[in-house]
């Protein structure tokens, strides 16, 4: 079964920047939103994915990522 960052990835097209979603989605519990963002930084680690952009909040006592934009360069 694949993970949700496996699906986004999946579903994305190739070069061509995106931002993962918010609203409507899993992805609207910010630390559901963080662990995605997470593992799209480890596929970047592996040259999945190029981060373009990242921003992360304070949310109580933890930082949290609530901004990803992202630009798949490989099939996988």
């Amino acid at each position: 079964m694949l993970s949700l960052a496996q699906s986004l990835f999946l579903d994305s097209e190739l070069r061509v920047e995106q931002e993962l979603p918010h609203a409507g989605s899993a992805l609207e519990n910010p630390f559901v939103y963080d662990a995605v963002a997470r593992e799209f930084k480890q596929m970047a680690r592996r040259g999945l994915v190029e981060i373009v952009q990242e921003h992360t909040a304070a949310h109580r006592s933890d930082a949290l990522i609530d901004s990803l934009r992202y630009r798949r360069v490989r099939v996988g």
